[in-house]
């Protein structure tokens, strides 16, 4: 046989068993070695070597974090039922490799077979909106019985979280009609408060005016009372005794208003009489009083009262 044939397949095989002794292990990641169905080691990231047909890598475990979310329907204490959404991050135990691979066919399945079994039992001690303000002390409780559990197979659980709890439709809306009532009891209280300011305040505010108003229609009075004495002084000084004065100022004012309803046509009082007549009728009236209530001033100076009786009668 050709000898340079000879080194060929020579050649070739040394190759293939050289090409089949080595093997590499990525980073987070284990590898098994059995030796004719045998487990002999596990090895780690990096380049290894290995007998040819006699050892084999039977397989890889993963040593990266592992997510697995498991939804879970139950009922609540007060026959509620929800949806709930568990995330569980779980990670094989670098020193638990071994029973990772070995002990445990489906970790998925065994974890989502906890979970239903805590939730189920956790839950139903809770009403529904102890559900929700608790749902860490439930994720709590999903955590430490999958610890118990799965540190036994080789894996390591990281986190559990309810992410999600979704009560029925028709509870939602009931839940949601609640809601909007007490805040529109909230909103109807405060409305009612702000009301009452606003009384309140206008109440206060009629009141000041009202004083000023009156504080204004004394000041005025007292002013046309002083300026009323000072034209009765003035008249007197000028030979008009005290009555014509009063008079004759009565009369001005009464011209005065006159003038004063006449510059607009907006006015809405009406004075009767008001003709020039009237006028003086008024004034004589007003004289023949004053000169009435003059006399019976001094007739009650000088006689008795029972005989002034008899005059008023007669």
């Amino acid at each position: 046989m050709d000898p340079i044939f000879l080194t060929g397949v020579f050649v070739f095989i040394m190759l293939a068993l050289l090409a089949s002794s080595v093997f590499t292990v990525k980073q987070q990641t284990a590898a098994i070695i059995e030796r004719f169905g045998r487990f002999t080691s596990i090895r780690m990231p990096g380049l290894h070597f290995k007998i040819p047909f006699i050892d084999k890598v039977s397989g890889k475990v993963s040593m990266k974090i592992n997510q697995l979310d498991v939804n879970v329907e139950t009922k609540t204490k007060d026959d509620v039922f929800v949806k709930m959404k568990v995330s569980v991050q779980y990670v094989i135990l670098k020193e638990n490799i071994f029973e990772a691979f070995y002990k445990l066919e489906n970790p998925d399945a065994q974890i989502t077979s906890y979970v239903f079994d805590t939730v189920r039992a956790e839950v139903p001690k809770l009403k529904l909106d102890d559900v929700f303000l608790r749902k860490d002390d439930i994720a709590i409780a999903i955590k430490r019985e999958l610890e118990d559990a799965m540190n036994t197979y080789g894996y390591g659980i990281i986190k559990a979280l309810v992410t999600d709890i979704d009560p029925d439709a028709a509870v939602k809306d009931a839940m949601n009609r609640i809601n909007a009532s007490e805040r529109e009891k909230i909103a109807a209280e405060y409305e009612g408060e702000a009301e009452r300011i606003r009384i309140v305040a206008k109440a206060k505010a009629e009141a000041e005016s009202k004083r000023l108003q009156g504080q204004g229609t004394a000041d005025q009075r007292r002013e046309i009372a002083k300026g009323l004495e000072d034209s009765v002084e003035v008249l007197n000084q000028v030979g008009i005794n005290s009555q014509e004065a009063s008079a004759l100022i009565v009369i001005t004012q009464h011209y005065d208003t006159l003038q004063s309803m006449g510059e607009t046509n907006k006015s809405s009082l009406i004075l009767l009489p008001n003709s020039p007549s009237a006028a003086s009728d008024m004034l004589s009236q007003m004289v023949t009083s004053f000169a009435a209530a003059n006399q019976l001033g001094e007739e009650l100076k000088t006689t008795p009262p029972p005989k002034i009786k008899q005059k008023i009668k007669r």
